[in-house]
């Protein structure tokens, strides 16, 4: 893209710093208003600038996923309404397929950005909804076979015209939710910060210019597009394979998400054409996902500070097939997406790998979501989405980090104290789970366990995670981390294990909801740890006695004697 306006190299850097700075106050924002805990307290939300043609040109906080689905977002909304845009307009979609939003549980909203009646850009975001319908309370139905069981489907559609709601459109929302007033909440609160964003760009172009911020536009995008390709042509050439798994549906054993990259000079393609068919449970993605993950693995291998725009969608090629669990056939379910992106980003790292050795991940614990929904004493309901991080794998020279969001997600685990003051929940455990990592010369980080016991009448409780039956991987030698897993306890005593997927689960006052999340793999041979690091991992209660002794070969005496002698300072 090139506009014909030069910028000299203070302006330009001023206009960036600009840019980050509206993303960041447009992110800060969105967290401050947000209405449901998804939002308030776990950040589910995306915030971004985008040009006229839906290339992305200011982000900061961002969920690389969302980065890759509102380009697609803005395009459609070019393709449906043409030129019958103006300002104070809105759109919002939650489709997939449509839009490529995704799942349908998040909700896209757009504000084209006018100055002298010239399109210049627009503000977007992508933020959790708490209920948008559906058979199972909070939409995020394991169980779906198809997308017409993940609650209501909106195209690209207007919602704010000329600043005014559309009513019949909110009227439609209200109307399948059982929680219209987080929606709606949230969903103003995705307005509000498409004004902020508005607003802070028209104050740089009465600075500087229209035509001076569309060059900086430019620029930024040619400056990434060049940072890559100059660091991909110091890469050797050559081809490469990485493969990752995921539970079945019940009808299989494992998907596979398998991608085959080559590079050649400055230009690399990424081909999940070798991954499984498409799946009957809800673990499809579309293909703006995959290109979200190799976008992300890319930046992680090249250079953190990357920025991720539009440049660097330019120097990336991903081919899939259609049918398959990255390109699904309409109207095969999303809607636990996170989990296959998550398979698809070890794999893609396992593949690049190959040219960046010292980058080296094991496999993660990786991701997940729990919903508990009921109705309080008082009769009023209620709606808990719990976003579940997990650990990383071992990494080149570092142990994996422990209880924490992984890869792809931008989600945190929200504050127990917030749970128990605004819903019927109380924590019995919240901690890491001992010998869950999995051994290495550097160790897997550990996944956690938290235990929910139900204070209402009665929830029902939807599970959506993996690494149930499937560890996570170790690498060289490095063992697999330990597998997570899901148990009710009854108060009459009775105990039941739950699948990794599953809708609908009732409970009762006063069941345990026990979720143990999966460690990452090790890498590199136990034997080769550090006597050291293996004693302060049995002192912290990361590492049990027995398995510092079988897993790491130590002898058990000269760990009892080192685990005897006093602290130093």
């Amino acid at each position: 893209m090139t506009t014909g306006t030069r910028v000299d190299p203070v302006t330009y850097g001023v206009i960036c710093s600009r840019l980050s700075g509206i993303v960041q106050e447009m992110q800060d924002s969105i967290f401050r208003t947000g209405y449901s805990t998804a939002v308030r307290e776990s950040h589910d939300a995306s915030c971004v600038i985008l040009d006229a043609g839906g290339n992305v040109v200011g982000e900061h906080v961002i969920a690389p996923l969302h980065l890759t689905a509102l380009p697609i977002v803005v395009q459609r909304i070019r393709e449906v309404y043409g030129d019958d845009l103006a300002p104070g307009d809105a759109f919002i979609t939650n489709h997939p397929y449509d839009s490529d939003v995704t799942h349908s549980i998040d909700m896209a909203v757009c504000s084209p950005v006018f100055f002298a009646g010239r399109l210049i850009a627009f503000c977007a975001s992508i933020a959790h909804k708490s209920d948008l319908g559906g058979p199972i309370p909070g939409t995020a139905n394991g169980s779906a076979s198809e997308i017409f069981q993940e609650g209501v489907l909106f195209p690209i559609v207007r919602y704010l015209r000329g600043g005014a709601v559309v009513r019949d459109i909110e009227a439609i929302l209200r109307a399948n939710s059982r929680t219209p007033e987080l929606i709606l909440g949230d969903l103003r609160g995705q307005v509000g910060v498409g004004r902020i964003g508005e607003q802070r760009l028209l104050q740089v172009i009465e600075r500087y210019g229209a035509d001076t911020l569309l060059a900086v536009f430019a620029e930024k995008q040619d400056t990434t597009e060049r940072h890559v390709r100059l660091e991909l042509a110091s890469w050797p050439d050559g081809e490469s394979e990485g493969e990752a798994y995921t539970e079945g549906d019940g009808t299989d054993d494992a998907i596979r998400y398998h991608v085959r990259v080559t590079k050649r000079g400055d230009h690399i393609t990424f081909d999940f054409s070798g991954s499984s068919d498409q799946s009957r449970s809800p673990i499809n993605v579309r293909p703006s996902i995959v290109r979200g993950c190799c976008q992300y693995v890319l930046v992680g291998m090249i250079d953190p500070e990357l920025e991720n725009n539009g440049g660097l969608a330019r120097a990336v090629d991903v081919r899939v097939r259609t049918g398959s669990i990255v390109d699904p056939v309409f109207p095969a379910p999303t809607n636990a997406y996170m989990i296959t992106a998550s398979a698809v980003t070890e794999a893609v790292i396992a593949a690049l790998s190959a040219f960046r050795p010292e980058r080296r991940v094991a496999g993660v614990g990786g991701v997940g979501a729990l919903a508990l929904s009921g109705k309080r004493d008082d009769g009023s309901t209620f709606q808990v989405y719990e976003l579940l991080g997990s650990a990383y794998g071992a990494r080149s020279g570092l142990d994996g980090l422990s209880g924490t969001s992984v890869l792809l997600s931008n989600s945190k685990t929200a504050p127990i104290e917030i749970i128990e003051s605004e819903f019927p929940l109380r924590f019995r455990r919240f901690e890491l789970k001992r010998d869950s990592g999995g051994a290495g010369t550097q160790r897997g980080g550990l996944g956690f366990v938290r235990e929910y016991e139900v204070l209402s009448p009665q929830m029902q409780l939807t599970l959506r995670g993996g690494k149930h039956r499937i560890p996570a991987n170790g690498l060289a030698g490095g063992f697999v981390g330990g597998l997570g897993s899901c148990i009710v306890r009854s108060r009459s005593g009775d105990v039941r294990s739950l699948p990794s997927r599953v809708s609908g689960v009732v409970l009762q006052r006063h069941d345990i909801v026990q979720i143990e999340k999966a460690g990452g793999g090790g890498l590199g041979s136990p034997a080769a740890r550090r006597f050291d690091a293996i004693v302060r991992d049995v002192r912290d209660g990361y590492v049990s006695r027995q398995s510092a002794i079988e897993d790491y070969a130590v002898e058990a005496q000269r760990l009892d004697d080192a685990l005897a002698r006093p602290l130093s300072n």
